[in-house]
């Protein structure tokens, strides 16, 4: 369930509470490739979702007599991490996120350069933060002499303790659990092995909840400690060949400085190959679950991830003196906020290096499975063994030509997609390459923050070669600026008509500052693949709407008209200059004073299917009951956006297929 706003801390888990809301199926992906938060719970065994309002809609029935134990023990941590500290600024909320698993800090503008640069995990309470808290308070436990046995008694306890702090969430049960299987093993000084450990570890979380198997948390888990196990060794043994000094020069005879500087290499050499591995185990299940390649992963956590572990060293001992000592605890707060301090400078440093991340379309499952089969065949040296030699490479040949040519088939795709965009639309146009492929219109700015941005981050978009822009309208356009700065957008069109609105035309002064990025395109003129039929220079309709560029393009066989809001003296106007204007796909928004598409306009250019750019709010932009009826008489598919989600128009080479999120399905051909 949700609910607008944040509840007040008299709300807490363990009250009976009545809410008021509207129970529905939860809401579907916005557009192909964005985020499918009825996928997600449907993964969680959840199938309704309850809206409330506002936090006056919960009614607490009966409450106990104090809050649970891990709440008020995250408020008084929250204080004691604060003593001496002069604001509560990012950092220290941020020391929070990490050693409370507060997640209301992550923001996602918070967040970003932190994904961006691969160093977002040491949040989630997961393998590595258990592993860290494993290792502070063992190595305390150790100073004091304590035998394995009375080590295991005591930090198991302490391990599912703050699992239960941190409001068991689903990683941080199964690191603990993993941790509990070696724990005991070492404690009954049985022989260790990691693979025996993780399976075993993982057969008890999949027997608890099978679930889990299919949730990118247990998949990340699982396959990046299972790529670190296989393949370290290899990559330490290729490490130490490289630098290994000369076998036949006596040690006493090296150099001083390399003698001094060889404990502190081979810990760098350690975490830089464990960062390596980690990140070849997890980048194509990242790719797939979260769209993107981070190259900078492996220096990046060289140094986010020790810090990570002073950050929660400082924090527990503040904890541990806060209460009888605060001046001691103020000391440990400062020293976790400059390392946190670091830890974010450096996210955001390495975040800004070239090449440093990129946007990709999430691979399928072949190429997912090929990946890992290459890599564990690689590094491992199964594929270098002697036995069935030949054989091997001759079956990875055939696969990796037979992934050559699906990986080609998916290449030649063209494809356009129409998202309604809150009152406004968006539609882009993805061609072979990346030369001819443009965004016309783009939304507000709301609209690029939640949906513009993450779909054209789901198609692997990292730069624009052209943006349109079709009318002064500010929910079609209102947030080119930003997506000029997100996208890297190489050349922006817009219409030479002037509009009245004075974000439209400061849009334009800014943008005609940089040399040959501003092009003014008219009827007659190309963008790409798309040939402008309206406006001509002189018109100048009193209404925008009249006014929006109309764009033609032909793909295959198959002719595309979009018409945005063009009202009806725009549409007139058209007519008379263009009467043998012919269309298979004709896509429209609505203009405001007039309705869509008037019969005169269908009749000639005569289109097998209608694609409809409204949306739900505001209500001005829901197509009419009279434009449905109207249409409807028409015999042919009219596909509404308010009703149906975003479209996505697929062709391979002379047939297309239409899709919506709503699960309609038009096939064609032309």
């Amino acid at each position: 369930m949700s609910t607008k706003g944040t509840l007040s801390t008299n709300i807490f888990a363990g009250q009976t509470v009545e809410i008021t809301g509207v129970v529905a199926p939860p809401k579907i992906a916005a557009a192909e490739g964005t985020f499918d938060y009825r996928a997600y719970l449907k993964e969680q065994g959840i199938y309704f979702h309850l809206q409330a309002e506002s936090e006056s809609d919960w009614q607490v029935a009966w409450s106990p007599p104090a809050p649970p134990l891990a709440d008020r023990f995250r408020a008084w941590a929250q204080q004691a991490l604060a003593l001496g500290l002069p604001v509560e600024d990012e950092s220290a909320r941020l020391e929070w996120a990490l050693t409370l698993g507060w997640k209301t800090a992550l923001t996602e503008e918070v967040s970003e350069p932190f994904v961006q640069a691969a160093t977002y995990h040491i949040f989630a309470v997961d393998g590595l933060r258990m592993a860290i808290i494993f290792g502070i308070f063992f190595s305390l436990l150790r100073a004091f002499s304590l035998p394995r046995s009375a080590c295991g008694l005591v930090l198991l306890p302490v391990l599912w303790f703050y699992t239960a702090l941190t409001g068991w969430p689903a990683s941080a049960i199964r690191a603990t659990v993993m941790l509990t299987v070696v724990i005991v093993g070492w404690a009954l000084k049985r022989p260790s092995d990691l693979l025996n450990s993780l399976f075993t570890a993982a057969i008890i979380i999949l027997v608890w909840e099978p679930r889990q198997l299919f949730q990118a948390g247990f998949q990340l888990s699982f396959f990046v400690v299972l790529c670190m196990i296989l393949t370290l060794p290899m990559l330490r043994n290729l490490g130490e060949r490289l630098v290994a000094p000369d076998p036949l020069l006596p040690a006493d005879l090296r150099p001083r400085w390399r003698r001094m500087l060889g404990p502190a290499a081979r810990y760098s050499g350690d975490l830089l190959l464990t960062s390596l591995a980690a990140w070849i185990g997890s980048l194509p299940l990242v790719a797939y679950y979260f769209n993107i390649v981070t190259p900078v992963s492996a220096p990046a956590n060289c140094i986010a991830v020790p810090l990570c572990g002073l950050v929660l060293v400082s924090n527990f001992a503040s904890l541990l003196l806060a209460g009888w000592f605060p001046a001691a605890a103020e000391l440990f707060n400062h020293a976790g906020w400059f390392i946190m301090e670091c830890i974010r400078v450096s996210s955001h440093w390495f975040a800004d290096w070239p090449g440093a991340y990129f946007y990709v379309q999430a691979p399928d499952l072949f190429t997912t499975s090929l990946y890992y089969a290459i890599v564990l065949g690689l590094l491992t040296g199964w594929m270098f063994q002697p036995r069935l030699r030949v054989w091997k490479a001759t079956a990875l040949a055939v696969v990796i030509c037979a992934w050559g040519w699906h990986w080609w088939q998916g290449c030649s795709i063209t494809r356009l997609s129409i998202l309604p965009a809150n009152g406004g639309t968006a539609i882009f146009f993805d061609a072979p390459g990346r030369k001819n492929d443009l965004l016309i219109d783009c939304g507000a700015t709301n609209s690029i923050q939640w949906l513009t941005k993450p779909f054209l981050r789901a198609q692997g978009v990292n730069w624009l070669p052209s943006l349109i822009l079709t009318h002064g309208d500010l929910r079609h356009i209102g947030g080119a600026a930003m997506m000029t700065n997100l996208f890297q957008v190489g050349q922006i069109c817009a219409s030479p008509v002037r509009f009245r609105s004075p974000v439209y035309r400061r849009l334009l002064t800014d943008l005609g500052t940089t040399p040959k990025r501003l092009r003014t395109i008219s009827r007659g003129d190309q963008a790409g693949l798309w040939t402008v039929l309206h406006p001509e220079p002189g018109d100048g309709f009193s209404q925008a709407d009249d006014n929006a560029m109309v764009l033609s393009g032909t793909v295959g066989r198959t002719r595309v008209l979009l018409l945005s809001d063009l009202g009806r003296p725009g549409q007139d106007v058209l007519r008379e200059r263009l009467p043998g204007l012919r269309t298979d796909i004709l896509v429209t928004g609505l203009p405001v004073q007039n309705e869509a598409i008037c019969d005169a306009l269908l009749d000639g250019v005569q289109p097998r299917v209608i694609v409809v750019a409204d949306s739900e709010m505001p209500a001005s932009e829901r197509a009419s009951a009279k434009l449905r009826e109207r249409l409807a008489q028409r015999g042919i598919p009219v596909i509404y956006t308010r009703l149906a989600g975003a479209v996505t128009i697929e062709w391979r080479g002379n047939r297309w297929e239409l899709r919506t999120r709503g699960g309609v399905k038009i096939r064609g051909s032309g």
